[in-house]
C-alpha cells in the first residue's frame, strides 16, 4: 500500500474544527456511545478516534491501524502497525464502528472486496462501516494541470470502487460530509510540497517545482474551497 506520511500533518485535516465536525458527522450518523468499539483502519496519527473517546467518553480506547507508526500518534488509541486485510485476518474482536477514511482508494479492487468481507465479519449486530472517499463527482480542491489529470484518473476509478461497493452491500447509505476550507496559499504550496495526496506521490521534484509555479500563479492570497466527502455507510446483509 502506498505511504502518505503528511496527509493529515499541518493541514486543515489536522485541525480541532475540522476533526470536531467529522467527529460529530460520525456520531449523528452511527449508533455509537461511550460502550462503543471503534476500529479505524488508515487512522494516520489517530487524531479523529482519539477525538471520538472524549466526546463519546468511551470506556475502551478506540483501535486505529496505519502502515506508518507515527512519532507523534494520538495516545488516546490502541495504535497497531498493520494493514487492514493483515489486522482482520488475525482479528477476534467485533466493532461498532468501522472507519475507512480516504484509504480504500489505495487498494485493488480484490482487495476491497476482501477488506469490506472481513469488516463484516467482525461488526457488532447494529455496527457500521464508514467508507468515505473524496466526492468524485463535485470537487473542488485545487490543483494544477498535472496533478488534475492524476487527480481526475484517481476519481473515475472511485466512481468504480462506489458503484461496486454498492452493488455488493444492499444495505448501503449515501451521505455527505461537506468542510469549508480557508487556507493561506503559502500553507497550501507546503502541502503541496509535502505531497499531502496520494495523487502527488509519483511526481518528480521537477514536476512538483513546475505545480508549485502554477498554483502560485493561478490562485490568489487566501484559498476558500469545500473539501467534499462520499460516505458510504455500510450494514450486514
Amino acid at each position: 500500500m502506498v505511504s502518505l506520511k503528511n496527509w493529515d500533518n499541518k493541514t486543515w485535516l489536522s485541525s480541532k474544527d475540522y476533526i470536531k465536525s467529522f467527529s460529530k458527522f460520525l456520531i449523528k450518523n452511527s449508533n455509537l456511545n461511550s460502550k462503543s468499539e471503534i476500529l479505524d483502519i488508515g487512522c494516520g496519527r489517530g487524531k479523529i478516534s482519539g477525538n471520538l473517546y472524549n466526546e463519546l467518553k468511551l470506556i475502551s480506547k478506540p483501535t486505529g491501524i496505519d502502515i506508518v507508526d507515527h512519532k507523534d500518534k494520538d495516545k488516546r488509541i490502541i495504535f497497531k502497525k498493520s494493514n487492514g486485510l493483515n489486522f482482520l485476518d488475525k482479528n477476534k474482536k467485533f466493532f461498532d464502528l468501522i472507519l475507512i477514511k480516504q484509504t480504500i482508494h489505495l487498494l485493488k479492487i480484490r482487495e476491497i472486496k476482501k477488506l469490506i468481507k472481513l469488516c463484516k465479519k467482525y461488526l457488532k449486530p447494529n455496527g457500521v462501516i464508514m467508507v468515505l472517499t473524496l466526492d468524485p463527482y463535485k470537487n473542488e480542491i485545487p490543483t494544477f494541470k498535472l496533478m488534475h489529470n492524476e487527480l481526475q484518473n484517481s476519481l473515475n476509478r472511485d466512481k468504480k470502487i462506489i458503484t461496486i461497493l454498492k452493488k455488493d452491500n444492499k444495505k448501503t447509505k449515501i451521505k455527505k460530509f461537506i468542510y469549508k476550507v480557508e487556507i493561506s496559499k503559502k500553507k497550501y504550496l507546503q502541502m503541496i510540497h509535502d505531497r499531502y495526496i496520494s495523487t502527488l506521490l509519483d511526481f518528480d521534484l521537477k514536476q512538483i517545482k513546475n505545480g508549485l509555479n502554477e498554483i502560485d500563479n493561478k490562485y490568489n492570497k487566501k484559498l476558500n474551497f469545500k473539501d467534499q466527502l462520499i460516505c458510504l455507510i455500510i450494514k450486514n446483509n
